[in-house]
């Protein structure tokens, strides 16, 4: 696992929004926008267990993510592992909703929905991030 620097961590932190990478099964590049949370080292991801992101990142685990902000990039390689079960799925989803200021309010509620739209954790432990303006 790399080590990010403060500057790296707090960039990762403040923005929401960047460019997943994964390899189809054919090798070539898939890219997806997603919304992340930075939590405790590691990028979390909500997603969908039928979406081609998941399905690759499972294949395959050496993922990156692009954030921009202006011209400033932080570009992070990394492997994902899937988080399929709870307690940790619904830890994870907590911290992404935190994150965006939007904390869940019904538990039992909130799980039903991951259930009903078949909701999964990518998490992503960074291998080598790069950042540059």
């Amino acid at each position: 696992m790399a080590t990010l620097t403060p500057e790296q961590e707090a960039f990762l932190r403040d923005h929401r929004l960047g460019v997943l990478a994964t390899g189809r099964k054919d090798g070539s590049p898939q890219a997806s926008t997603i919304m992340y949370a930075y939590h405790d080292g590691e990028v979390i991801i909500s997603v969908t267990e039928d979406r081609a992101k998941w399905v690759n990142a499972i294949r395959q685990p050496k993922v990156a993510l692009v954030v921009l902000d202006g011209r400033k990039q932080l570009v992070l390689y990394g492997n994902a592992r899937g988080v399929e079960a709870d307690p940790d799925r619904l830890l994870f989803h907590k911290r992404i909703r935190e994150a965006m200021n939007r904390p869940v309010e019904d538990e039992a509620e909130y799980l039903d929905l991951l259930d009903k739209q078949k909701r999964v954790i990518l998490a992503i432990s960074p291998t080598k991030v790069l950042m540059n303006e």
